[in-house]
Formats: C-alpha cells, sequence, structure tokens
C-alpha cells in the first residue's frame, strides 16, 4: 500500500505529533503506518534508508527506549514541518535537544533530517 491511509492524520502537523506518539507509546505498527515505505532518516550519527529498517532499530536496538519527545514548539508552515523538542529519559531529565525537519507526501511522512545537541557546550 503506497497511497494515504485513512486513519492517519491529514494534516502534516497533526502526523508529526502522531509519529512522537507512536513512536514513544512503543506502538510500531502505528508508526510504521505514518511512514512512506521509501522513508528515509537522517541524523547526526547515522542514516537508515527505508520504512522497515527505521522501525526495526526504534522497536529492537536503540540504546534507550524508556524515552519521551517533549515538544516544545512545532513549525507548520513550509514544504514540510519543523518540530523543535527534547528527548526526555525516564527520570524527566533531558538527553538532548533536537529539531526535526519532516518532508510529508501523500499523507505519510517520506523524510526526516534530526538535528541533535546537548547543552554540555
Amino acid at each position: 500500500m503506497t497511497g494515504p491511509r485513512t486513519d492517519a492524520p491529514s494534516d502534516p502537523s497533526r502526523l508529526v505529533r502522531a509519529y512522537y506518539d507512536a513512536l514513544d507509546a512503543g506502538e510500531y505498527d502505528r508508526l510504521a503506518a505514518l511512514l512512506d515505505p521509501e522513508f528515509v532518516q537522517r541524523r547526526p550519527d547515522r542514516t537508515f534508508e527505508g520504512r522497515d529498517r527505521f522501525v526495526a532499530f526504534m522497536r529492537d536496538e536503540r540504546p534507550m527506549t524508556d524515552t519521551t519527545h517533549a515538544v516544545d514548539r512545532v513549525y507548520p508552515a513550509g514544504p514540510g514541518v519543523a518540530v523543535r523538542g527534547r528527548l526526555l529519559d525516564a527520570d524527566g531529565d533531558a538527553v538532548f535537544a533536537f529539531v526535526d525537519v519532516f518532508s510529508v507526501d501523500d499523507g505519510r511522512i517520506a523524510a526526516l533530517e534530526t538535528y541533535a545537541g546537548s547543552d554540555d557546550g
């Protein structure tokens, strides 16, 4: 299935919020449904090519799974959506700050560029 899903939010801002909700809840089938099959994520430490590879990493390989994405601001204008936020650990402490830039196509997230840093200098 490559077309838009009827159960995915049609508004790009709601779509990216649903992405964080699914990821934080560990709902990997729902996460996969939000992503285009050819989804690509580029981040400072690696690149994931393909929805299945990205979801497998998030489900089985990431070093911290008991985390929450605190979304501080959503910037909906433009060809995609940008989000500024913080990744929080299980105690609610910030692990790092991030900016995610999403590309949305046909009601799914097609690509994600992640920029991350810490307050440590």
